[in-house]
């Protein structure tokens, strides 16, 4: 199957729906305090980049880079349906994220993650994208619930 990645469409009642498990899957991980993710109304501020991934129609991913400085963004809302993951989907809105971001003059990507194994195939998948370990960035401060994670763009 074909995998479409565009600009979500803030209208599409499936992206809504999609989002909410994202955040209803990631409550159990951690205390409220140390969960970071966007609702669908910080995914709409200014300074937010929302995408989806379809095949065939269906929503199967999600990816979203918000500006931490200039020339600094951060991922957001990454997302593959659980009954699609493993299917390389993550990776390639991964890479369409790093994409936009390098045809845009952004400079550095950063990211937090949870720290719990939960997250271990989230924190593989950045690794292999050359995303290093760093230090709380942004708003962020040093939380055990949190793994900080940052790759330079050239």
């Amino acid at each position: 199957m074909r995998l479409s990645i565009e600009r979500a469409d803030f209208a599409d009642p499936e992206l809504g729906v999609f989002l909410q498990a994202h955040l209803d899957e990631l409550a159990p991980t951690a205390p409220a305090e140390s969960r970071h993710a966007l609702d669908l109304s910080g995914l709409r501020a200014p300074g937010v980049r929302l995408w989806v991934a379809r095949m065939s129609g269906e929503l199967v991913g999600t990816g979203a880079l918000a500006e931490v400085e200039p020339a600094h963004e951060e991922i957001k809302s990454m997302r593959t349906d659980p009954r699609r993951r493993g299917q390389g989907i993550a990776a390639r809105v991964l890479d369409h994220l790093i994409e936009d971001a390098r045809r845009r003059g952004i400079r550095r990507i950063s990211l937090e993650t949870g720290s719990m194994d939960f997250f271990v195939p989230a924190r593989t998948l950045y690794a292999k994208a050359g995303f290093v370990p760093c230090p709380p960035f942004g708003a962020y401060v040093d939380d055990p619930n949190s793994t900080f994670m940052t790759r330079e763009l050239t």
